[in-house]
């Protein structure tokens, strides 16, 4: 009798275990949230889960986006998991503020820098060669989220070069200084990291944020912006050293504060733009025009000095917006910006040069403009987009900003791709039953050429060519993935390349010579 009661009571005792972890909301979140919003809800892969990073998703919508999932990102629904009160805590948890606010300004960042090569900061980019003997224009970096690393491929014999570690979560798009000699990772915990294409060592790095969002580089290579989620801030940083030379808060004029969506350069405006998530405006940040900072001493001495001018410098310009942009793209003059919002069910066209929006595109669906490319087509140049929520490829005239084809696919498209010397564009269809699927657009019949499986039942996506456009190259998006060539012109595979979930992959001369099939 006593084992039985001993036994009776330890199965009540177990399940007051289970009940109690079940509405406790710290130990839900980090069963089910912390590994893409990070254990202390400051982010990872996914955004930091803050009420100040919230103000535009609804508390009662919060509760749908836990059960149902997020369309359009990697956010998965828990409705099979989680019981109604459970997501309920969840809500209520993460809209709470912490017991102390998180902090990661000048002091942290500087602390944070790292510096791996002080040779490689005083050698001049002409005094060293390359350690291999591949074209270092046709290399790319695969950027492996399997596993963390990043492989440096040979674009001509498509075999690895070298494989090396980076931060965790690295954000998919690296940006290369203007020779292809230096290339800027960025991870979405605040790591900035200045890799050598040449000797293919790590120069230096340094934590700019707590959740950043991404990097991008002047085109006269003298500094890099940042983007951050939290804090909502911009960081600039010097891209000899990445010592770091302003932080502005990012907030409208009424002081509203606002994350970063994305900074990208114009290089032929000389500038940074920014578009910002929480706030109706888009940034112009100028570099060219920065005064009164000197650099003195020998290369791996340089400094920008005098407080006074660095505060006044990087002047900004505010375009007010009738909605927010959540990702954008430019034309091949800089001259348009072409955004959208995540639920305004159409894209937005902002001239740089008059300050305002010109023109509405009538979207349908959730268009990720960001992803765009551009191609001539007949007496026109047309911009074509992949939908983040229907299996719609819409086809846009620049001239009249006007929708002149849509194209139906198996499901929604994430990237979308092509080259100067391609006669196609591929999309592939990135979420869904059909995630296996890639098309291949003719961009002179806008119409679907062929449609290809590169490995059933498998997620395939990001496409990227050589520098030629000889060679496309596909993504298996699995944790034992593969990079997958094919001849462009006649779509046969040529190889696969052993992947850990290989997320993107970048070509330096397509990236620094801005090519219209990819983004900048």
């Amino acid at each position: 009798m006593r084992v039985l009661a001993l036994t009776a009571a330890l199965a009540l005792c177990l399940l007051w275990v289970d009940k109690a972890a079940a509405v406790n909301p710290q130990l839900l979140f980090r069963q089910y949230c912390a590994q893409c919003h990070g254990v202390e809800r400051l982010g990872g892969t996914g955004p930091a889960l803050l009420p100040e990073n919230l103000g535009r998703l609804p508390r009662e919508q919060a509760g749908q986006v836990i059960a149902h999932g997020l369309s359009a990102t990697q956010m998965p629904g828990f409705g099979d998991r989680l019981q109604a009160e459970d997501i309920a805590a969840l809500v209520d948890y993460i809209y709470s503020p912490l017991e102390r606010a998180p902090r990661w300004g000048e002091s942290e960042i500087r602390a944070s820098r790292l510096v791996y090569s002080q040779q490689a900061l005083a050698s001049e980019p002409d005094q060293v060669a390359p350690v291999y003997d591949a074209d270092p224009l046709n290399l790319f970096l695969v950027v492996e989220a399997g596993d963390h690393h990043i492989t440096v491929l040979d674009g001509d014999r498509l075999e690895p070069i070298r494989r090396f570690k980076t931060r965790r979560a690295l954000h998919g798009g690296l940006k290369y200084s203007s020779t292809g000699r230096y290339v800027y990772l960025c991870s979405r915990d605040g790591w900035v990291g200045k890799f050598d294409m040449y000797s293919l060592e790590m120069i230096a790095e340094i934590r700019v944020g707590i959740n950043t969002r991404n990097a991008a580089v002047s085109a006269d290579d003298r500094y890099v912006m940042v983007g951050n989620y939290l804090p909502h801030s911009l960081v600039i940083l010097d891209a000899r050293d990445l010592s770091l030379v302003k932080i502005i808060p990012v907030a409208d004029s009424t002081g509203k504060s606002s994350r970063v969506s994305a900074v990208y350069t114009a290089a032929p405006r000389g500038s940074f733009i920014v578009a910002l998530k929480d706030v109706k405006e888009v940034w112009e940040i100028k570099y060219t025009d920065v005064t009164g900072l000197v650099r003195r001493g020998p290369a791996h001495e340089r400094r920008l000095e005098n407080g006074m001018a660095a505060a006044q410098a990087f002047p900004l310009r505010r375009i007010p917006l009738t909605d927010y942009l959540d990702d954008f793209f430019f034309d091949q003059d800089y001259e348009h910006l072409i955004g959208a919002a995540r639920k305004a069910r159409k894209g937005q066209v902002i001239t740089l040069t008059a300050g305002r929006k010109v023109a509405d595109i009538a979207i349908a669906g959730m268009p990720h403009l960001g992803s765009g490319v551009t191609w001539d087509y007949k007496n026109t140049r047309v911009l074509a987009s992949p939908d983040l929520e229907t299996g719609t490829v819409s086809i846009i005239d620049m001239r009249t900003w006007k929708v002149i084809k849509r194209l139906a696919t198996k499901g929604p498209g994430f990237f979308m791709r092509s080259h100067e010397r391609s006669p196609y564009a591929w999309v592939d269809v990135f979420r869904g039953p059909h995630r296996d699927l890639m098309y291949v657009i003719d961009k002179q019949t806008l119409e679907i050429a062929r449609v290809l499986r590169p490995e059933p039942g498998r997620t395939s996506g990001h496409v990227e060519f050589t520098r030629d456009g000889s060679k496309a190259l596909v993504s298996i998006w699995e944790p034992d993935g593969a990079v997958i060539a094919y001849d462009a012109k006649t779509l046969q595979e040529i190889k696969r390349i052993p992947m850990r979930k290989p997320v993107g992959k970048y070509n330096v001369y397509n990236k620094i010579m801005r090519s219209e099939g990819t983004s900048h």
